[in-house]
C-alpha cells in the first residue's frame, strides 16, 4: 500500500498523531480525555524556569575593575535622534556614584557621552576634574554642524580642543548611519563612511585617543516585525527600535560602511561596541 493510501486509511479511521500520544477520535492512548488547548497571549506568557542550580549573587568584584561603558551624562535636547546643543543632563550626581563604585569595587568609570563644547567642559568639571583617578570622559561629534561649510576641519579641531580640556576619547552613537541626515533631521541619511568625518578619525589617531563606535543593532531589528522575527516581543513592545523599511540601510550595509572607516584609518584605535 502506498504512502497516500495508508494516510487516507488512518484519516478515515479517525486516528492521528498528537503531542502526548496517539488519539483515536477524542480518546488518547492513555484512555483519558485530552486537555483542551487554551489560547495564550504572548504578553501573558511568564514561564517559570525549571533550571535547578545554585545561585550566587556577586555583590562586589574580587578585583578592582574599569567600567568602560557608562552614560553619566547625555545631551539634553534631541531632534529625531540627533543630539542638539551643548546643554547636558546627568543620571546621578557624583556624590551618589562614588559610594556605589566603592561598594562594587569599580576603580574607574568612563563616561562615554560627555557631549561637546561647554557641555563637555561641564561634564568634565563635575566628574573628572575633582576625581581624576575615578572618572574619564569622552567627547562626541558636533552633529548639528555636520552640514555646514568647513565642518570637516572644524570637527577635527574640536577633537583637539576636547582633548586639551581633558577628554580621553570619542564616542560615536548610532546617530551616524541611522539618525543623522543631510539637513540634520531631514533629507538622506548620512553614511557611516562619509568622508567628511575622515579628519575627525585622523585627529583621534594623531592624539592617540580611542574611538568607541556603535553603528548598528541586532540584525532582527532590521527585519519585519512579524511571527518570523526572533525578537518579536521586544520589537512589538518598542516599535521605535525597528529600523525596517523606509530608507534605513540594512545591518550588513552599516557594518560594511564601518569596516570601510576602520580600513581607511589604520592608525586610529576603534572600540566596536554592542553588535557593531
Amino acid at each position: 500500500m502506498g504512502t497516500m493510501g495508508r494516510r487516507r486509511l488512518l484519516e478515515s479511521a479517525g486516528v492521528f498523531l498528537a503531542a502526548g500520544g496517539i488519539r483515536i477520535g477524542n480518546i488518547t492512548a492513555s484512555g483519558a480525555e485530552p486537555n483542551p488547548v487554551k489560547p495564550l497571549l504572548l504578553a501573558d506568557f511568564e514561564p517559570r524556569s525549571m533550571l535547578h542550580v545554585p545561585e550566587t549573587k556577586v555583590e562586589r568584584s574580587r578585583y578592582p575593575l574599569i567600567d568602560i561603558h557608562t552614560h553619566l551624562s547625555t545631551v539634553a535636547k534631541h531632534t529625531h535622534g540627533v543630539g542638539i546643543g551643548e546643554e547636558m543632563q546627568y543620571s546621578a550626581p557624583v556624590e551618589a556614584v562614588l559610594p556605589l563604585m566603592d561598594r562594587k569595587n569599580i576603580r574607574i568609570m568612563i563616561n562615554l557621552t560627555g557631549g561637546v563644547g561647554k557641555g563637555l567642559d561641564e561634564a568634565i568639571q563635575k566628574f573628572q576634574t575633582p576625581h581624576p583617578d575615578r572618572f574619564l570622559t569622552f567627547t562626541e561629534p558636533w552633529w548639528e554642524r555636520s552640514n555646514q561649510p568647513g565642518y570637516s576641519q572644524f570637527q577635527a579641531d574640536e577633537i583637539v580642543r576636547a582633548h586639551r580640556v581633558g577628554a580621553r576619547g570619542l564616542k560615536v552613537l548610532k546617530t551616524l548611519g541611522l539618525y543623522l541626515r543631510e539637513k540634520i533631521s531631514t533629507g538622506p541619511l548620512v553614511k557611516v563612511d562619509d568622508k567628511r568625518f575622515d579628519a575627525m578619525w585622523e585627529a583621534c589617531g594623531s592624539l592617540g585617543i580611542p574611538v568607541a563606535i556603535h553603528v548598528s543593532d541586532p540584525e532582527a531589528f532590521f527585519l519585519p516585525i512579524d511571527r518570523f522575527n526572533e525578537r518579536f516581543e521586544e520589537l512589538n513592545n518598542h516599535p521605535d527600535w525597528s529600523f525596517y523599511g523606509g530608507d534605513f540601510p540594512s545591518n550588513a550595509e552599516l557594518l560594511e560602511a564601518r569596516n570601510h572607516v576602520l580600513a581607511r584609518h589604520p592608525k586610529t584605535q576603534f572600540i566596536v561596541l554592542h553588535v557593531g
